[in-house]
């Protein structure tokens, strides 16, 4: 049962007013104020009436209905209270007879989104820099999932560039194959930062690179190669990361893959008269939208980022016909992805209002941003075995005997970071604290995994797999009871929320609301001694509990241990 859209049906009743616009307005009041409340304050000016003596007016119109308890009104609020009993039942028999889809809606049905995240650049390893972007994406990979809709999730790696021609120059230079083969990504990452020490003395390397650039992209032998041996150390580095973090992608289409895609897309804007020549370089003017030209093709004819980006988002939306297409970058991208977006708008593709930029904030570690350049990188897989080690030496503490420790230290330290970067507004920066993030009370991912592993244990104490839904919900309207169940009930609306708003946080925050609510039921009812029909109702809530938890956290990508 939908109970906001009930309790909206028995306003429209009473007053004629649009459901859906009253839907939009319902408010959760106070604890002790009702479960539901109608404002009355926007009604004013149609109604010229003071708000508080149209509240009164609607509420004595209001039809007597079973699931409703009791109408009151206050100033100018119309709060309702829902009957304990249906709504606890409701919900329970729901979850148990619907398991995880309970989170599942169609609201996405028959429509794609295209999500485009993480995209680290090849021959650079991948570090905690890297993190939010991924998590970020996968995890709003998920929640559309549940939303219905098709879901297509793409890495763009930095496959192509300039940076390819330094790679060669210092492998010439100062690397060898029996080094590379041995040290893989670190030895690559060494010689580029070389590359860069030496570059400030000696200019004349930038062009040694250039040149080699320039080779890539006339199809010479040696040069792709070279460039193809660098992919696939680097793919075998992230794709380490990936299993770890129980990550995938439905495409890796890269920079590289647009090679041939982007002097069409040139010609197209130089044809729709937006291309100008400026200082030798091909620009769109963007003067009159308040942002700098965007340069589309340097004074020696080479492509740019927003020429590439611009021949992407034409091929994704030929190819998948998306509904949006996100892109998960750093805040400070901001400009670089207003500018491109404005350019297929004046291209006249009325998609372009279905390209969205979903910034986030820095993982800051003390003395600002990572540069690969100067060598400064936290490794991910570094951060990885940290978090996972610290749980490892939690879990020896506290539980000796656990078996398969090391599946649940890296279950648990892996956790903690993912849950750690999704429960705040992706645009706030995160700064970590492993004693604080590993920590089995508070706001964090151990916390919610142990909350779970709890559920798991009094089930299996009392012997049960599966739970009858056929439950006496009269014995469980008890406050705390009650209390799980709204919590419950909520999440198909937080859900769609973090869909709207491309906030995973809101996910995260509810799963540790349900937590707090979970433990406190758990510290008021005694469930394994209580008489057999309040046993079984009460078992039932564990068991929605359960199964919340688990389908929830994998929106988040955290894996659920059953023990801890």
């Amino acid at each position: 049962m939908d109970f906001i859209k009930s309790v909206a049906g028995l306003v429209a009743k009473a007053t004629n007013l649009d459901i859906n616009e009253i839907v939009s307005l319902i408010e959760i009041p106070k604890q002790g104020m009702g479960d539901y409340a109608f404002p009355c304050f926007k009604l004013s000016k149609v109604m010229r009436k003071a708000p508080n003596l149209i509240a009164e007016e609607i509420a004595s119109k209001i039809e007597k209905s079973d699931f409703i308890e009791e109408v009151k009104v206050v100033n100018a609020y119309i709060n309702f209270y829902i009957n304990k009993k249906i709504y606890v039942e409701d919900v329970i028999k729901n979850v148990i007879e619907k398991k995880e889809k309970f989170i599942e809606s169609e609201i996405g049905k028959d429509k794609t989104i295209v999500i485009d995240y993480s995209s680290p650049n090849i021959a650079k390893p991948f570090h905690i820099g890297h993190l939010r972007s991924t998590v970020i994406g996968n995890s709003l990979y998920k929640i559309y999932k549940a939303l219905g809709y098709n879901v297509v999730g793409i890495n763009y790696l930095g496959d192509w560039g300039t940076q390819f021609g330094k790679l060669i120059v210092a492998y010439k230079k100062w690397g060898s194959k029996e080094a590379v083969e041995r040290d893989d990504i670190k030895e690559l990452s060494r010689i580029y930062v070389k590359f860069h020490d030496e570059a400030e003395n000696n200019p004349e390397l930038n062009d040694e690179a250039r040149a080699w650039l320039v080779k890539m992209q006339n199809g010479d032998e040696e040069a792709l190669s070279l460039w193809k041996w660098f992919c696939e150390i680097s793919m075998k580095e992230f794709n380490r990361i990936y299993d770890r973090l129980d990550i995938t992608f439905d495409s890796y289409k890269g920079e590289s893959f647009y090679n041939d895609k982007m002097a069409p897309v040139v010609e197209e804007i130089r044809e729709k008269g937006l291309l100008k020549e400026s200082n030798g370089a091909q620009i769109v003017d963007l003067e009159e939208y308040n942002m700098p030209p965007c340069l589309i093709l340097r004074s020696d004819g080479g492509t740019l980022y927003p020429t590439r980006d611009i021949a992407a988002a034409i091929y994704r939306k030929n190819h998948y016909d998306f509904h949006k297409c996100i892109y998960i970058t750093a805040l400070d991208q901001n400009l670089h992805f207003a500018q491109w977006f404005k350019v297929i708008d004046l291209m006249g593709y009325d998609w372009a209002k279905d390209l969205v930029h979903t910034p986030f904030g820095l993982v800051r570690l003390g003395d600002g941003k990572l540069s690969t350049r100067k060598g400064h990188v936290v490794l991910m897989e570094d951060i990885l075995n940290m978090a996972v080690d610290k749980a490892k030496a939690i879990i020896e503490e506290k539980n000796p005997n656990l078996e398969n420790k090391d599946d649940v230290a890296e279950a648990v330290g892996v956790g903690a970071i993912i849950f750690e970067d999704l429960f705040n507004s992706r645009i706030k920066n995160v700064v970590f604290d492993f004693d604080r993030m590993l920590s089995f009370e508070g706001e964090t991912g151990p916390y919610a995994q142990y909350t779970y592993a709890r559920a798991c244990s009094i089930l299996k104490k009392a012997g049960v797999e599966n739970v009858d839904s056929d439950i006496n919900a009269g014995l469980i309207t008890d406050e705390a009871s009650f209390n799980v169940c709204k919590v419950i009930n909520e999440f198909s609306e937080k859900i769609q929320e973090a869909g709207e708003r491309y906030e995973p946080y809101i996910v995260s925050r509810q799963i540790i609301e349900l937590c707090k609510a979970f433990n406190k039921f758990y510290n008021e009812n005694n469930i394994m001694n209580s008489e057999d029909d309040v046993k079984k109702a009460r078992l039932a809530i564990v068991y929605a509990v359960k199964t919340i938890l688990s389908s929830t956290l994998k929106l988040l990508g955290v894996k659920t241990p059953e023990q801890m």
